[in-house]
């Protein structure tokens, strides 16, 4: 891997975890025991901090690292998590994304103008860590002396260091005590003992030799290598133990449990997190290989002082979680998006070929042929299938961030507000997803100004405090389907009929259902907010939404009960490339029917004058396709009726002959047929011609709502 691909692996798993970072943000102050949730929080932005620095990513590093110490006093009791620490962890979150986007898109210079909007935020968090600091200096001050070595190690502060320098270190020309003044650079020596138990008898000592050991209480931020590297010179010619703080065995244990999930030796695993060196680690290898019988290696380490027990615990843990999961998960790999897009491009080419020839071998009644050709669509068939599980993925990722959106914006209005999520595993194309996201944080924003009613309605009512939104996904016919619901007042019905006709869009006195009086929320410019605020008022947004859903073929209603809530509900189709479809004729023209939302298909009187027929005892309303379009040529003698569904509704299209299942490929329609009512798409044929895909919800809407009169 080049320096390029590590930056953008750097820059995708710290999206990836600033993600999780918001996540646990925003439910942790709901956790009874938010513990492991806070080590989470830390967890990322060490992480974050960590990777950026290997890069030389200074600006990151440096903003970064401020959040990691306000996150630390938290972790350790000394700062709450209540309501304004999370708002300010959230917006340093956003901070360190927006560095992130701006070092990827110029690693050489970050705008100063972006550095200036994180001084702000700097100041708030440096604000919490001044109590800290000074209550560190006050220890310090305080502190016994080290003389009392054996309680000064209890200090779950200090680094104790156990130093014996070999006696050749001062012919080699080395001073013991530079080392000392060295290790301060670091941070604080806070106390040192000498030992002169290897003094010999004065008439045995020799001037040039070094018989004194020391042991040193150590304070700093500085992680065990780092204090290793001090005595680099010398490693080979003395005796030295690094004793961790006890307070960091918990960071230790944390690090071990952050490590990606990858097999690792248990050495390498100890080395990584920092709880043993490079050095120690091959001094115990070289014990272990000489011991009869083999002893394991956590047993050597911990018998030599050089880790404690617990961490060695936590890596075999880790260890054994790492290897289960191998035995369970299959392989991925990450694959850019153009990359299957140019493969659903050519799957879809194989399935017009493979038509193609399925018209071949019909004209020529080869039997050999037509079994080949068999054969082949069926594999084609799984290739598209296939195909097309790769571009799905999970609606939970676009779900999680509407968290964030709850949160702040039920606190910019003063509500209380929590966001119910179900269906998270739904899948759907990815391309849907992506363009998906800005209609349903619309749909999000406007429950919360719009739908949930105020603390004091809401206590009228005798409704709880707290207000919920709920987000809920299911597949149903071949559509995926995205409930946006509250458990506010509801629509007011008679207010939006009066704006209506106030703006025009219904006549007066005019006799509407409350689904044709809800659907006008949908008209360019409709809103009935008393006044315009940063979220509503400016009649700009749900006309957007409906049109960005039906450029995906989707479609949206709306339902509402008066002191209940209301729901919108958005039906898309799953995937935007290719579909099953049911191919109809009218005259010489083709049409095609999503098959998912086929119900069945019924012969037809072409006697009937009425646009509806009974259909065993229910009532069906239909369509006649021929003079819909305007279709000419003979009409068939034996019509047909398709009987179709949709949001559980049933309508039908009158055609001339039913020619069948069909893969179908969707094309995009050009300007010219773009703002045809009734179109969605179109599709090439095997004998090369194009078929028009139908727009089901479209054409339902005008079977089953009368036209009104002019």
């Amino acid at each position: 891997m080049n320096m390029d691909q590590a930056l953008q692996t750097f820059y995708a798993e710290s999206r990836e975890l600033l993600e999780d970072m918001e996540a646990s943000l925003l439910r942790v102050r709901e956790e009874a025991e938010p513990a492991e949730t806070i080590n989470a929080i830390f967890r990322a932005a060490h992480t974050i901090k960590g990777s950026a620095g290997l890069f030389g990513l200074d600006d990151v590093v440096a903003f970064t690292h401020v959040v990691e110490s306000v996150l630390d006093e938290v972790r350790e009791g000394r700062l709450a998590v209540d309501e304004p620490m999370v708002a300010l962890l959230l917006a340093c979150g956003d901070h360190i994304g927006a560095l992130v986007d701006a070092v990827e898109s110029d690693a050489d210079q970050v705008d100063p103008a972006l550095l200036q909007r994180g001084e702000p935020l700097l100041a708030r968090l440096r604000a919490h860590l001044v109590p800290a600091s000074g209550a560190v200096v006050a220890a310090a001050a305080s502190e016994p002396s080290f003389e009392r070595i054996g309680g000064a190690t209890d200090d779950a502060d200090l680094w104790h260091i156990s130093l014996r320098f070999g006696r050749d270190v001062l012919r080699n020309g080395m001073d013991p005590l530079s080392f000392i003044r060295f290790l301060g650079t670091l941070g604080q020596v806070v106390g040192i003992v000498t030992l002169a138990d290897a003094l010999p008898a004065a008439d045995e000592m020799d001037p040039e030799s070094c018989y004194l050991g020391f042991e040193i209480a150590f304070r700093s931020q500085a992680d065990k290598a780092a204090i290793e590297g001090v005595f680099d010179f010398v490693l080979d010619d003395c005796t030295l133990r690094i004793v961790p703080p006890h307070s960091r065995i918990g960071d230790y244990i944390d690090l071990i449990k952050a490590m990606p999930e990858e097999a690792s030796r248990l050495g390498e695993m100890l080395v990584r997190c920092g709880t043993v060196t490079a050095h120690e680690l091959e001094a115990a290898l070289n014990t272990q290989a000489r011991a009869v019988p083999t002893p394991l290696i956590g047993a050597v380490l911990v018998e030599q002082g050089r880790v404690s027990p617990p961490v060695v615990e936590a890596a075999l843990e880790k260890q054994k979680r790492v290897k289960d999961a191998k035995t369970q998960e299959s392989q991925s790999i990450r694959v850019d998006a153009d990359k299957l897009d140019h493969l659903i491009n050519l799957v879809g080419e194989l399935i017009i070929a493979s038509a193609g020839a399925s018209l071949v071998a019909r004209r020529t009644r080869n039997s050999e042929l037509q079994e080949c050709h068999s054969v082949l669509s069926g594999l084609v068939e799984e290739v598209r299938d296939s195909a097309l599980q790769l571009r799905m993925v999970k609606i939970g990722g676009t779900f999680s961030r509407f968290q964030r959106v709850v949160h702040d914006v039920s606190r910019e209005l003063g509500k209380d507000i929590g966001l119910v999520v179900n269906g998270e595993d739904t899948e759907l194309d990815k391309t849907v997803v992506e363009k998906i996201g800005d209609p349903l944080t619309h749909l999000v924003r406007n429950a919360i100004d719009h739908g949930i009613d105020s603390p004091e309605q809401r206590a009228a009512r005798g409704k709880l405090a707290r207000g919920t939104v709920m987000l809920n996904a299911f597949h149903d016919s071949g559509s995926i389907v995205i409930e946006v619901s509250d458990d506010g007042g509801g629509l007011d019905r008679e207010k939006i009929l009066a704006k209506a006709v106030e703006r025009g869009l219904v006549e007066a006195g005019r006799t509407l259902s409350d689904a044709e009086i809800y659907a006008l929320i949908f008209e360019p410019g409709f809103s009935t907010a008393e006044k315009v605020t940063n979220l509503s008022g400016r009649g700009v947004g749900m006309d957007v939404v409906k049109r960005n859903i039906v450029a995906l073929r989707g479609s949206v209603g709306i339902a509402s009960t008066p002191g209940e809530g209301t729901t919108v509900t958005v039906r898309l189709p799953l995937t935007l490339a290719i579909i099953n479809g049911f191919q109809i004729g009218v005259g010489k023209a083709v049409f095609v029917v999503p098959l998912d939302m086929v119900d069945e298909c019924v012969e037809f009187s072409a006697e009937t004058e009425h646009d509806y027929t009974d259909l065993r005892g229910e009532v069906l309303p239909f369509i006649r396709l021929r003079e819909l379009f305007d279709i000419d040529g003979p009409q068939s003698a034996r019509p047909n009726i398709v009987v179709v569904k949709h949001a559980g509704q049933k309508f039908g299209l009158v055609v001339d002959t039913l020619l069948g299942e069909a893969q179908t490929v969707i094309k995009p329609l050009s300007k010219m047929f773009g703002q045809v009512r009734g179109i969605s798409g179109s599709s090439i044929l095997g004998s090369g011609d194009v078929a028009l895909i139908l727009d089901v919800p479209a054409l339902m809407e005008s079977a089953v709502t009368p036209v009104p009169a002019a």
